[in-house]
């Protein structure tokens, strides 16, 4: 049946969303729609450090300031566009640039790779936008799962805040739009290889053309990357930064590689350099080969061969990061190996350690790296490598979403073998951490299974993100994996159910999407799929769901039929009991209280026997709203009361709050009534939750 997180609303789902901006929260009806943030966040502070060896922009600096400058009589958010070739240094450039001027905004500072590269790598305004949103305080069961409404709410929170905000990478105008800070005075700087043209027309956004480093800054550059002279008077320094044309990708390369060999001149740096870009001329421009490509081959020409080996496989895919374990899983060596090989291919400027532990590739020497591995390892080894690393991705997710939702059934093989070591999550909030920080992966993992036409996998690696999802949102994310989930399974000999289960997961991303018609045909579908297979667990969790849908819709009738038809199919007793209790709550909708009660009170005893304290407090509410819809507050006082205790028992935050906000309603007095009122604001105010605004104007009206 449908799992049963800590945080509840009416799909049985996280909340988040639609569901919880309007509608019903459990048994709290919520009319405001207002953001909340956790009282006492600090402000954001999301920007990377920058890199230790920047050079040069004085000017783009100077034209920058004076535009911050003059702004005192136009106090309109400011946005500037870098913009250049790759490896020019926009990135490094906009941190350089925002490390200087952070003390300008005392609202925080904002970051986001949007990997912009290729329109299938490219990040959604509502992937970005939900991690913005808990940057500033959103509690991330609060964040909306509508893209228009995170935005709305993005913008009222940034209204009064004077941000620094940079958006790296950007593929288009309608990419950044969105993600735009509106408070006066704010900065945004945005990097792209595009004009952006749309920014400027939209936002009169200001644009900083970067052109490659003259030869005082290209020497000074590489100076101090290699601890040796470069100055104008060393005609083979001189000669290195000609083949570099400028580039600070390509000059860091050449910069490292001669502080590594410490016994390299720079007469045979720049040597090599010129037989690498004579080996293909025309290729990349009438003197063959692009600088950063003639620059990685000469660096790539020093590694060890386990290194050389790791670069090549790391770049097959546009991962957002690698690790020691992945890294190890590609090149088949142990993760302390791995470790060091990421280190030595650090040290040579061919990855970059953007956090700890964590690496990745510039997308122009990930190009160079898979063009390695193609013509090196050819194409057997190389789909090979791939599948070691995306059986890697599917083990761990697996093993975290087991430990954070450890009472689900699940069909995937994987299941049967996880992962044990120090690599693995212990904990449920630590397993949680680990899907956020590899989140990015874990959907790259699945496009990539998807493209190579491992059809097992690609179901896997969903099922295995349910978690992930059903918790945390990324509605979008959501609805692109599995919807190559729901492909691949139908391709593939696969266990009774999985099919259903594709389009079950499916249907929540709808459904927390507020999309209820798509969401009910997705529960369809996979009730549909499951008869087929004749898997009358997983039918009875889909017809279930479209009752869920229906309830949220206020269709009491039909969410009772589908409640009634979903205990034929399962004898599981926590499934009874919970269907049950969806059943007397669609019975309270239709306004059969009685038989609302009678029903309830049966999944009360179901769940007394499990037991199941938590989803007893659960019934137990759900009879004190039926009290209250009857007119009798005193009964419903005392189911609500021993509700209250029950789930004060258990912890549970987001419940304790509803409870005292509908124990407000049953109170004897107007003295008493406030009091819960007080208590259920406080506690919404804790948790950062919309609810308190429209408590607190409830309050007021009492006098």
């Amino acid at each position: 049946m449908t799992p049963d997180p800590v945080v509840r609303n009416d799909v049985g789902g996280t909340v988040h969303g639609t569901v919880v901006q309007a509608g019903r929260i459990d048994t709290l009806t919520v009319e405001a729609v207002v953001p909340a943030i956790v009282p006492g966040s600090p402000p954001p502070g999301l920007l990377p450090p920058p890199t230790r060896h920047f050079t040069d922009r004085r000017d783009e600096l100077d034209r920058l300031t004076a535009l911050l400058d003059g702004a005192d009589d136009d106090p309109a958010p400011r946005v500037v566009v870098l913009t250049g070739t790759g490896g020019i240094g926009k990135s490094a450039t906009a941190l350089h640039f925002a490390a200087r001027l952070r003390g300008r905004f005392d609202g925080g500072q904002l970051h986001a790779d949007l990997r912009g590269d290729a329109t299938a790598t490219a990040a959604t305004p509502s992937t970005v936008l939900a991690r913005f949103l808990r940057a500033l305080g959103v509690a991330p069961q609060y964040v909306p799962a509508d893209e228009q409404e995170q935005i709305d709410w993005f913008r009222t929170l940034t209204a009064d805040r004077r941000l620094l905000t940079v958006l790296d990478n950007a593929h288009s105008a309608a990419q950044v739009l969105p993600l735009l800070p509106t408070g006066p005075g704010s900065l945004t700087l945005v990097t792209s290889r595009r004009r952006l043209d749309g920014l400027t027309r939209e936002v009169g956004a200001h644009r900083l053309a970067l052109a490659p480093l003259g030869p005082a800054d290209s020497a000074l550059l590489l100076t101090r990357l290699s601890g040796r002279d470069a100055s104008h008077a060393h005609t083979g320094a001189q000669a290195v930064a000609r083949r570099c044309g400028g580039l600070p990708l390509a000059l860091c390369m050449a910069g490292e590689r001669l502080a590594v060999r410490t016994h390299l001149t720079w007469q045979q740096l720049e040597r090599d350099m010129a037989t690498s870009a004579a080996d293909d001329p025309g290729r990349d421009g009438p003197e063959g080969r692009d600088p950063v490509t003639a620059t990685a081959d000469t660096s790539y020409e020093d590694l060890t061969s386990d290194a050389a080996r790791l670069y090549r496989l790391g770049g097959l895919r546009p991962w957002a990061g690698l690790t020691a374990p992945a890294a190890a899983a590609l090149a088949e060596v142990p993760v302390e190996r791995a470790a060091a090989l990421l280190e030595e291919l650090a040290s040579l400027h061919l990855v970059e350690e953007y956090e700890s532990g964590r690496y990745r590739y510039h997308d122009l020497l990930r190009a160079h790296a898979e063009r390695r591995a193609l013509e090196t390892d050819g194409p057997g080894r190389c789909a090979a490598a791939v599948g070691r690393l995306l059986r890697h991705h599917l083990a761990a997710a697996a093993a975290a979403d087991a430990r954070v939702m450890p009472g689900r059934w699940r069909l995937g093989p994987v299941y049967a073998h996880l992962p044990h070591g120090p690599e693995v999550p212990t904990t449920p909030a630590a397993a949680t951490d680990w899907q956020l920080a590899e989140r990015e992966n874990l959907v790259e993992a699945v496009r990539t299974a998807d493209a190579y036409g491992l059809d097992d996998l690609t179901w896997q690696l969903c099922e295995a993100l349910w978690s992930l999802f059903f918790r945390q949102g990324f509605h979008e994310e959501w609805l692109a994996t599995h919807r190559l989930g729901i492909a691949a399974v139908t391709r593939c000999p696969a266990p009774p159910g999985a099919e259903g289960r594709m389009h079950t997961q499916l249907g929540f991303a709808l459904h927390g999407l507020g999309r209820y018609d798509e969401a009910e045909a997705a529960f369809t579908a996979a009730a549909e799929a499951d008869r087929r297979a004749a898997f009358r667990t997983g039918e009875a969790t889909a017809v279930e769901s479209i009752g869920l849908v229906r309830l949220a819709q206020g269709r009491h009738d039909e969410a009772a039929d589908s409640f009634r038809t979903a205990r034929t199919l399962t004898d599981d007793p926590r499934a009874q009991a919970l269907l049950a209790h969806h059943l007397g709550r669609a019975l309270s909708g239709q306004g059969r209280h009685a038989d609302a009660v009678a029903t309830l009170e049966r999944a009360r005893e179901l769940m007394a026997a499990l037991p199941d304290p938590y989803n007893e407090a659960r019934v137990l509410t759900s009879l004190g709203e039926a009290a209250l819809a009857t007119g009798d507050r005193e009964r419903a006082a005392g189911l609500l009361a021993d509700a209250a205790g029950r789930m004060a028992r258990e912890r549970v935050p987001v419940q304790e709050a509803a409870l005292a906000a509908l124990r407000a309603r049953a109170a004897a007095s107007v003295a008493e009534r406030r009091s819960f009122l007080t208590e259920a604001i406080e506690r919404y105010e804790r948790l950062g939750a919309p609810q308190a605004a429209a408590l607190r104007a409830e309050r007021e009206a009492l006098g």
